[in-house]
């Protein structure tokens, strides 16, 4: 029982840590990789860059540990289930997240290389900047869809499994399938970010349940 009580505190920690390098991760690196100069600001703001290439490396290895440390418990229920979202949640959305940390940390290398060139073909950088941001874009997209997807099958394998109240795993799904909406748009050039604030406040709900009331006792027990 203790054990399912400490899991349940890690998986509630390792949810408020992705989330907050996430949002830091953006705050330092979002602007400047953003701004219409970027080819002369990311060289000038080195160390954001940087600072937020690792935070995102932090995000992902700490969201990919979720399916990871919960697959004990959920494989009692539904051990193919489980394997998925260790391979959705964990293995590919891990993958994408080092890819956009590349790619950031290649802006930065393209950005230095333009402000040493004494006469720099500007074409040439710009035209490599664009298919350097283009990439993370369709990335990004990617990782959402992967990210819901994931989120899908735990918040399944939760509402299954009642280890938390029914309410916050329904939260959860709909949240998912509102969040995997916004990649699926975004590819055919609609915007709606919106849409993903559900999932993302109601991971927060979930972190703080977790930490403090941790995993239903009586589900815990029927297993």
């Amino acid at each position: 029982m203790n054990t399912d009580k400490n899991i349940a505190r890690i998986v509630g920690i390792l949810f408020i840590i992705g989330t907050v390098a996430g949002v830091l991760s953006f705050v330092f690196s979002g602007p400047v990789l953003e701004d219409p100069d970027y080819l002369v600001e990311v060289s000038a703001k080195e160390n954001q860059v940087i600072i937020g290439a690792l935070l995102i490396l932090v995000m992902g290895f700490a969201l990919a540990m979720v399916p990871i440390m919960l697959f004990p418990i959920f494989k009692k229920h539904n051990e193919t289930l489980a394997i998925g979202s260790i391979v959705f949640r964990g293995v590919l959305e891990a993958v994408t997240y080092i890819a956009i940390a590349i790619i950031s940390l290649l802006i930065l290398t393209l950005s230095q290389e333009y402000v040493k060139a004494e006469a720099p073909d500007a074409s040439y950088f710009q035209t490599t900047g664009a298919l350097l941001l283009a990439a993370e874009d369709w990335i990004t997209h990617i990782l959402a869809i992967v990210f819901s997807i994931g989120a899908l099958i735990i918040y399944y394998l939760f509402y299954q499994s009642t280890l938390i109240p029914r309410w916050l795993s329904i939260w959860g799904i709909i949240g998912g399938l509102l969040y995997l909406s916004v990649p699926l748009l975004g590819i055919f050039g609609s915007a709606l970010d919106i849409l993903m604030a559900p999932l993302a406040i109601q991971e927060m709900v979930l972190a703080v349940w977790l930490i403090t009331k941790g995993f239903n006792s009586s589900a815990i027990a029927s297993e």
